[in-house]
């Protein structure tokens, strides 16, 4: 099947934003310094449409050989999080990924791109709020294996995580440190398939900047040790990127950012080249 150029649909919401910057409003103080992508600081609700470029090793077409795989994902995500009691939220998230890709398998002997749905998601945070500066929070997320056997894990996942959040009012009321770890492991699925089992975790800082520009290091969880299976091409147990995001809030409720990560240690090849467009509409 040909390639589906899958990133139209960003174009279509980006020329958009006018329209809907005019028509969302602006619920509190804070929401003018949230831009969507803080774990510990959820808005009422998020709509985020994200393009993902990645590279990663795949099967080679002989015995021990690789041949790069590229992998394009437009994944919808939706948020809403609630008050249960003072200082204390429930932050729920669910996330839809349609994948493109052109794996080389007996059934795409020419590495042909193929589409579908991949693995979608549901994840539950408990926050609490125990200051000005720190936050605590924990909770998991639930994958599913809706994506078969070319664009999922094929492997039901929970994701248990845990965190905390330190704010930078020294700097600004945007900037804040965020260390989040998490673990991944398949617990049900097919049995053919590898089990997953892998330490993730992402020692976030973001630095709000002037004109409402800012800029997030390890803004995702890609630091991983793999206890697991193997994958394709790993000598070790160690992925570690550089990972840094930049964005700008167009409005009070909607924010642009790039993200790009490229491997420092890939001993665990988590992929080669990673690029992601979010667009984050809060309201």
């Amino acid at each position: 099947m040909a390639r589906a150029p899958i990133g139209g649909c960003l174009l279509v919401i980006l020329a958009l934003l006018p329209e809907l910057a005019g028509a969302q409003s602006n619920p509190s103080g804070d929401q003018s310094a949230n831009d969507g992508n803080d774990l510990f600081r959820p808005p009422g609700n998020l709509f985020q449409m994200m393009d993902q470029y990645r590279t990663a090793p795949g099967s080679g077409s002989a015995p021990g050989s690789t041949r790069e795989v590229t992998t394009e994902t437009l994944n919808l995500r939706m948020d809403h999080s609630l008050d249960l009691a003072p200082l204390w939220i429930l932050a729920l998230r669910a996330d839809l990924p349609l994948l493109a890709k052109n794996p080389l398998t007996s059934g795409n002997p020419d590495g042909d791109y193929l589409t579908g749905v991949g693995d979608a998601d549901v994840q539950a945070v408990i926050i609490h709020n125990l200051d000005q500066r720190w936050t605590v929070g924990f909770g998991a997320r639930l994958i599913t294996p809706t994506g078969g056997d070319t664009f999922g894990a094929g492997k039901w996942q929970i994701i248990p995580a845990a965190g905390v959040r330190y704010a930078l009012w020294e700097i600004n009321s945007s900037s804040y440190f965020e260390p989040v770890v998490r673990y991944d492991v398949s617990f049900a699925g097919d049995p053919t398939r590898r089990n997953i089992s892998n330490l993730q975790f992402g020692p976030t800082f973001n630095l709000g900047l002037p004109d409402r520009w800012f800029l997030t290091f390890y803004p995702s969880p890609d630091i991983r040790f793999n206890f697991g299976d193997p994958i394709t091409g790993q000598t070790g147990r160690l992925f570690l990127p550089f990972d840094v995001r930049i964005g700008r809030k167009l409005s009070d409720n909607i924010a642009l950012s790039l993200e790009v990560g490229v491997p420092i240690i890939k001993d665990y090849p988590v992929y080669d080249f990673k690029a992601e467009v979010r667009l984050n509409v809060t309201y």
